[in-house]
């Protein structure tokens, strides 16, 4: 779990999973001379075991955690620490809003030291007390905890930061909802007119709850010969919707033969992202839309058929009064009493 400019914040995800957080404000040439560094979840003793740290709490309590930065580098090194709100990217990784960015969520109430200068080799415990406001809104409310180091390459500034992402949830009337919008199907036909064709569906996934959620994607879609279904095969976890946040999902639904209309139905199936939560339970959504497809490549060969089958009539006609045509010249060539 360390990071540097040579090998990228990225060379610490394996270990730190989630919690890792990187921001890179420009881009510059690595030095020989790079710092390397870890930040994990902690206790007052040291580094805890765990990946995220996962905090349960009612409005106006406060609760005391830990970070242990550790220095892998071979000199003394001061650290910027940063708290901040969170925030899931386009691909559905957790990151952290620029240490620049003032906070005004779940960030906002995290207060940790502004830097601590850790010895070469060594390990520092971070205090962050986390304080929620007595009218914080019941739900998650995603924030994170970074130790950061600046750099300067000639005229550009590098940034890198790494750190841990807290789940930070308020007790209260908790609601794991999801809406599915702006739903869009296009048919994709096949120029082979004995090869079905596929049907593109377009969808946005909100988060229309109070909880993060996970969504199963489901799109079926049925023709009057028959049906086709999709499920998405990506992991779960890289579907995670915070509160509030949405993500578009295309999907390409086979099998599709084009005889006129094509119904779909998209489905989204939510469950609470981490552990249950006892009582609460999310409703799948549903929303149909229709596309109408027509069977061009079908309808071609059909006129081609049609067109060969009269062609070839024809030609039979003509080497028929050919034939006959012949046989009357032969037959007034022939004298009678040969």
């Amino acid at each position: 779990m360390s990071t540097s400019r040579s090998r990228g914040a990225l060379a610490a995800f394996p270990a730190l999973c989630a919690a890792l957080l990187v921001a890179v404000v420009a881009f510059a040439t690595p030095s020989a001379a790079d710092t390397t560094w870890s930040v994990v979840p902690a206790n007052a003793d040291g580094p805890d075991g765990r990946s995220v740290i996962d905090l349960e709490l009612a409005g106006g309590q406060q609760v005391v955690e830990h970070v242990a930065v550790i220095n892998r580098s071979t000199q003394p090194v001061d650290f910027a620490i940063d708290a901040n709100d969170g925030y899931l990217t386009a691909k559905g990784y957790f990151d952290m809003r620029p240490s620049d960015v003032e906070p005004v969520d779940g960030g906002s109430w995290i207060t940790v030291p502004e830097k601590v200068t850790i010895a070469a080799g060594a390990t520092s415990i971070v205090p962050m007390t986390v304080s929620i406001p007595q009218n914080a809104t019941p739900g998650d409310h995603p924030a994170g905890v970074t130790a950061s180091l600046e750099t300067i390459s000639g005229q550009v500034r590098v940034q890198n930061r790494v750190g841990v992402r807290l789940n930070i949830r308020v007790t209260g009337g908790y609601v794991a909802k999801v809406a599915v919008t702006g739903v869009r199907a296009e048919y994709v036909g096949s120029w082979n007119p004995f090869a079905a064709g596929s049907v593109e569906v377009t969808y946005t996934v909100a988060n229309a709850g109070n909880v993060r959620v996970v969504t199963d994607n489901r799109v079926l879609t049925s023709t009057l010969v028959g049906e086709s279904s999709w499920s998405d095969p990506s992991a779960a976890k890289a579907r995670e919707l915070m509160p509030g946040g949405s993500r578009t999902f295309v999907a390409q639904v086979p099998g599709a033969w084009p005889l006129g209309p094509i119904g779909t139905t998209v489905t989204a199936i939510p469950a609470p992202a981490g552990k249950p939560i006892p009582g609460v339970a999310a409703q799948q959504m549903a929303v149909d839309t229709t596309v109408w497809a027509l069977p061009w490549p079908q309808l071609t060969l059909f006129v081609l058929l049609v067109l060969a089958c009269f062609a070839i009539r024809l030609l039979a006609a003509w080497r028929r009064r050919r034939i006959q045509k012949l046989i009357m010249l032969h037959t007034r060539e022939t004298p009678q009493g040969a």
